[in-house]
């Protein structure tokens, strides 16, 4: 038998599905405005959310994302780690992975992870 690890045994961190607000830019382009999204799911390691632009590898993004709950939106840094385009419509899917975010934020999207484990158990 072959030794198979699936995707998710390889992921460092848990991560749930939100349905959560989102705002990115990239951060080469300061004077750009932010464009809106949802959050597919989040981990302490990064976020997943949709696009209608292409956004190559290794794009570094500024995230704002606003976690219901909490009164104060979380700022990260990140970078896109893969990208496919989705079956349907022009829309993309990124998976982006922290590089800067504040410890009060990591153990602010920590928690919320943990809460929406528990309620699904």
């Amino acid at each position: 038998m072959e030794n198979y690890i699936s995707a998710e045994e390889k992921r460092r961190y848990k991560r749930v599905g939100a349905d959560v607000p989102l705002q990115y830019r990239d951060l080469r382009k300061s004077a750009e405005l932010p464009k809106g999204s949802v959050l597919r799911n989040i981990s302490e390691g990064g976020v997943c959310f949709s696009s209608k632009e292409f956004m190559s590898l290794a794009c570094r993004l500024v995230l704002t994302i606003t976690l219901p709950n909490n009164p104060k939106p979380l700022k990260a840094i990140s970078k896109v780690a893969w990208i496919r385009r989705l079956p349907v419509g022009d829309q993309y899917e990124l998976g982006n992975q922290f590089l800067e975010i504040a410890k009060e934020d990591k153990v602010t999207i920590s928690e919320f992870v943990q809460e929406a484990l528990d309620i699904k158990q």
